[in-house]
């Protein structure tokens, strides 16, 4: 997404928002192994949510990832 930054003189300059991603380990513990994905705030919300191997389920059925 793009947006202007405005000065306290009401001045433009353009600006860019970005996710906030992180790189993070999670441990699958069905596999016994450890991935690494790259995931934002609210995702990781999500992973704690509803748990690691049902989120990876339902981001492959969406097409977020090819596999894991």
């Amino acid at each position: 997404m793009v947006g202007n930054n405005v000065s306290h003189s009401k001045r433009r300059t353009k600006r860019k928002f970005l996710p906030n991603l992180f790189d993070k380990k999670f441990y699958l513990a069905e596999e016994d192994r450890y991935v690494t994905l790259r995931v934002s705030a609210k995702g990781i919300r999500t992973i704690n949510k509803k748990g690691l191997k049902p989120a990876l389920d339902e981001a492959v059925e969406k097409g977020y990832l090819k596999s894991y």
